[in-house]
């Protein structure tokens, strides 16, 4: 009997700690937070709503020193040009907190952008509200959103983020492709990998 009360009071207070988290963010997803402003580095505060294009919505979370962006940082710059052009709006969004004092100020983001060239919003994620809103975990890690503001994509930018030279498969390229194509992208998610946001809990 004492058992079976233990086991039922473990399996409600695990139940309700699962509700208390975010819900991953699946494909058909809405856009998360979308009327919520956000400081960008311009000095302007900014919605996903706002920063949408016509064509669509692309989300990156981002930073300004983990090793994993610094390799990624000609392939990040030329995605989001692409994305540019093709009428699909780009935020890049900062979620660590934890690291503010570290090299992810907001003046350091500003420093790291003008470096980067980055002509799109690169945005602070004040208590990683944002990042645990999407229930990203990486940077970089990307989620793509069409026209009618769901999410057809999330995941890497490629199968190699950790080595340019041995990439065979472009899996955010293709996911914008099929996306203006009018197609589903036929890879709709894939498994980030990077440095870990640094929340601060």
């Amino acid at each position: 009997m004492l058992k079976s009360a233990l086991y039922l009071t473990c399996t409600v207070l695990f139940t309700t700690f699962q509700s208390i988290g975010e819900t991953p963010l699946e494909p058909g997803a809405a856009i998360p937070k979308p009327e919520t402003r956000w400081l960008d580095i311009s000095g302007k505060e900014i919605s996903l709503n706002t920063a949408k294009g016509g064509n669509g919505l692309l989300v990156i979370f981002a930073g300004n020193r983990c090793p994993y962006m610094l390799r990624n940082q000609e392939r990040l710059h030329r995605i989001c040009t692409f994305a540019r052009k093709n009428n699909i709006g780009v935020v890049l969004v900062n979620s660590n907190e934890a690291s503010r004092a570290e090299g992810e100020s907001l003046t350091a983001m500003k420093d790291y952008a003008a470096e980067q060239q980055y002509a799109w919003y690169y945005i602070i994620d004040k208590n990683a509200a944002l990042a645990d809103a999407f229930d990203a975990s990486h940077t970089p890690e990307s989620y793509l959103f069409d026209k009618n503001s769901r999410l057809v994509y999330k995941g890497a930018l490629d199968d190699s983020p950790g080595n340019a030279n041995a990439v065979k498969t472009q899996l955010l390229q293709n996911a914008m492709n099929e996306m203006l194509a009018g197609k589903a992208p036929a890879i709709n998610s894939s498994n980030s990998l990077g440095c870990n946001i640094k929340r601060r809990r």
